[in-house]
């Protein structure tokens, strides 16, 4: 047995470690993993008196596994894969792939100074996300735009227009839950409105939404779209039109909720159609929302359009 009981100091084991290993990781974190290596040899040696001290070569190579075991945890969180998993888009497996375009841009942006909240005419503060909301407009026909983190952010402030304890009409046929267990239902309630559901699960119709809007017991419509699952056989959809209307005679706001979204006619491409923003506008939408990530690929992102006091 050694009569030396003490392992290496952290700075001999530091001098043990190869070069590679000691150049390719950030210092901190090879002094740390040494510290800790350290440690552990302490207290082995604490429980075991018998037990030799291990050679500050073999020290050196733990040091060195738990610098690599850190980077291969690290690098795990972004490992590349193969979505065999029949969902062209999945939330789960990073979204959207971004266009080279997008990235290039991305690149670009973050690689020097730019204005991103600076308006160039005034030398004032600006809005961040003008540029894109300027592009929403054009794209659209919107009076104004709005970017938001996602599309649950959006669906959560416009139905804080409703005011607090204000009533918001929903279809019981829309009351869906979306991605990462949102819940229409749970969302009214978040944003202290008051839902009101109308029709049935399988039928609703433009007159189901007169009573409550009638009573004032309404100040917002709120039509949610069923991305991830449809309905079949004996249902019946509201004219949107005709409950947009309905809701403007007695002074109520509509929102309109599309989902993923479309601003291309998805039925050239021999797909069933998908409501366009300009479309829903044009029939009495007053807001307007959608996903941009899985629209146009890019960050997650939620887009919102419609008038421009909202």
């Amino acid at each position: 047995m050694s009569s030396n009981r003490r392992p290496p100091s952290v700075e001999r084991l530091l001098s043990s470690l190869a070069p590679d290993v000691a150049n390719e990781h950030d210092r901190r974190m090879v002094v740390d993993a040494a510290r800790e290596v350290v440690d552990v040899e302490r207290l082995r040696l604490a429980d075991t008196p018998t037990a030799d001290p291990r050679a500050p070569g073999d020290l050196a190579a733990d040091v060195a596994a738990r610098l690599h075991d850190r980077a291969r945890a690290w690098a795990a969180g972004t490992m590349a894969a193969i979505n065999a998993t029949g969902v062209l888009i999945h939330t789960n497996l990073g979204r959207s792939t971004w266009p080279a375009a997008a990235f290039e841009a991305a690149r670009v942006a973050a690689g020097a100074p730019i204005l991103l909240e600076l308006d160039a005419a005034t030398g004032r503060r600006g809005r961040r996300y003008r540029a894109a909301e300027d592009a929403l407009v054009a794209l659209t026909g919107a009076e104004d735009a709005l970017v938001t983190n996602n599309n649950a952010a959006a669906i959560a402030l416009a139905v804080g227009l409703a005011g607090r304890g204000g009533g918001v009409i929903v279809s019981r046929g829309e009351l869906v839950e979306i991605g990462g267990g949102v819940r229409i239902p749970e969302i009214v309630r978040r944003a202290g409105a008051r839902l009101i559901e109308v029709g049935t699960t399988n039928r609703t119709r433009a007159e189901d939404f007169g009573a409550p809007l009638a009573e004032k017991r309404a100040r917002l419509v709120l039509r949610v779209h069923r991305s991830n699952f449809r309905l079949e056989g004996f249902v019946e959809d509201p004219d949107f039109a005709a409950v947009a209307a309905l809701a403007h005679e007695h002074g109520a706001i509509v929102v309109d909720d599309l989902g993923s979204g479309a601003l291309l006619d998805t039925a050239r491409f021999g797909l069933p159609h998908e409501p366009l923003p300009a479309e829903r506008l044009a029939a009495g939408a007053d807001l307007v929302m959608f996903s941009g990530d899985k629209l146009v690929g890019g960050p997650q992102a939620g887009l919102v359009v419609g008038r421009s006091e909202l």
